[in-house]
């Protein structure tokens, strides 16, 4: 039961103001019953209040970390040249800002999260599907991140006390201190979004300069180091501008781009807080695509510089941080990566699952429990051994997970804009028998657009080492385009089947 129609039907129980964002009526009863809680429900006007520097600062905070600062890194270890790293990061930025604003769109309009919004196409009860593997990819990147802060606090800790705390008896292959280190930053991370997005929106508004000051500190050390940033645009391309480079362009503009797929879906945990449609298009505007180009820039030529002062390049910054000699520097290098890594942790990969997790049983399941439940699963898949083996476990487990979402976000843009150009009726999103909820919850059409997306998006890519060669041999050449080829697919074959096969009507 839906509208494809969007002026047919008259939408009641809500109101629409003169900016165009929309809210349920005052005064009227929220909606109730098993698929709604206080978290899910739309956020009141009032409380939509987040500006442009806010999610600018939210941007800045997400995307100045270890893991950004090794992509342009990665780029320069296959061949190419500053120029071509920062080109193919910029412009996949700029590419997945596009889905990033057209699914963020609904944020402040109707004030709803990413899986009270996916409801809207894959049913009330069906939208569990696109959330729970959405919630799964972030449940990985949360406990490889918590690692990643574990090191930062047990490599400071032991700058600051010495050997007595680096040079411990062993539990599981690691020292104890280690063990430690990281159940800190799982606690310090947990308090934090306890305490509400209100808390996270501080956060993020002092995190973002003080990472991006951090990272300059860095680079012109390292420029005094190799004497002068001559050295570090010095470093030509082994790949030129021919063949040789587009052939790895492509799959590497690919990879830039499914980066922050994730976030071009749930963006909407955030943009509901939005002050207007103005404050959540220019704050990401503002934010995503001139910060990862800057950073991307940043991180190449202080890599560069580490290959022209050390001799070999040095892409993990806290490894290169422990170079200097200068205490006091040591010390704000690794809080800063400390800081940054909490910083897109929190917000990438902790608010989004917790919304996830409490659309799967909203009465039983606050945000809060959702971020528990996030926090231990983040846990029990033993981080430690991801990151031990990051070709097998990151790239091949998380990364084909992740190549599913360009197929949800094909749905969820062409559901949307195309066949209710954002229209959207509040309390049918929580009801059962209202225009959302299909057959028995689930629309269909959704469901196979999902699943044919998914599988020439991945199909044809290699799953080692989980299994040897590749589940569809015939789609390889595929497998470098995962995102778009989901995204392409599931969107004009979700349209076409709405078309050919129309839902009832409520």
């Amino acid at each position: 039961m839906t509208d494809t129609a969007p002026s047919a039907i008259p939408l009641s129980g809500q109101v629409a103001l003169p900016d165009g964002r929309v809210e349920l009526t005052p005064g009227s009863p929220p909606p109730s019953g098993p698929y709604a809680n206080e978290d899910l429900l739309p956020v009141p006007v009032a409380k939509r209040t987040w500006t442009t520097y806010n999610f600018s600062a939210l941007w800045v905070g997400m995307a100045h970390n270890t893991a950004s600062w090794t992509l342009a890194s990665g780029l320069i270890a296959v061949g190419m040249d500053w120029k071509q790293a920062v080109f193919t990061i910029a412009l996949a930025n700029l590419i997945v800002l596009v889905p990033m604003l057209l699914t963020g769109h609904a944020g402040p309009k109707y004030g709803i999260p990413f899986p009270v919004f996916a409801r809207a196409s894959f049913g009330v009860r069906g939208a569990n599907l696109p959330a729970v593997v959405r919630a799964l990819v972030a449940c990985g990147w949360f406990g490889i991140q918590t690692w990643i802060g574990g090191e930062a606090i047990f490599f400071l800790a032991g700058k600051l006390i010495g050997s007595g705390w680096s040079d411990t008896g062993e539990i599981g292959g690691h020292p104890w201190t280690m063990w430690l280190s990281f159940a800190l930053f799982w606690v310090l991370q947990v308090a934090i979004i306890y305490r509400g997005m209100e808390t996270i929106r501080r956060f993020e508004n002092w995190a973002a300069p003080f990472v991006l000051v951090g990272a300059v500190v860095m680079l012109i050390w390292m420029s005094n180091k190799a004497g002068g940033l001559g050295p570090l645009f010095d470093q030509p391309s082994k790949l030129g501008w021919g063949g040789s480079f587009w052939k790895i362009f492509w799959p590497s503009l690919m990879g830039m781009i499914g980066f922050w797929s994730t976030l071009s879906l749930n963006i909407p945990d955030f943009t509901r807080y939005g002050k207007s449609q103005k404050a959540q298009t220019w704050g990401q505007a503002l934010g995503l695509p001139t910060t990862m180009t800057l950073f991307a820039f940043l991180s190449v030529l202080v890599t560069s510089g580490s290959q022209a002062v050390y001799g070999q390049p040095i892409w993990d910054p806290v490894q290169l941080a422990a170079k200097t000699d200068n205490v006091v520097g040591l010390l704000y290098a690794l809080v800063t990566v400390l800081v940054a890594t909490l910083s897109v942790n929190i917000a990438a990969n902790l608010v989004s699952p917790a919304f996830d997790f409490s659309n799967i049983a909203p009465r039983k399941i606050s945000f809060r429990t959702g971020a528990l439940i996030t926090s231990v699963l983040a846990v029990l898949i033993f981080p430690w051994k991801l990151y031990s083996d990051p070709q097998g476990y990151i790239f091949t487990w998380l990364g084909l997970v992740g190549g599913l979402l360009g197929t949800v976000a094909g749905i969820l843009i062409a559901d949307y804009w195309i066949l209710r150009r954002t229209r959207l009726d509040l309390a049918d999103l929580y009801r059962t028998g209202g225009r959302y909820w299909y057959d028995g919850g689930w629309n269909w059409r959704a469901v196979v657009a999902f699943l044919s997306g998914g599988i020439l998006a991945i199909g044809g890519a290699s799953f080692k080492p989980l299994i040897d060669g590749r589940p569809v041999p015939a789609l390889s050449s595929l497998a470098d385009y995962g995102w778009a080829v989901g995204l392409g697919t599931s969107l004009v074959l979700y349209l076409g089947l709405t078309l050919l096969v129309r839902p009832k009507e409520a």
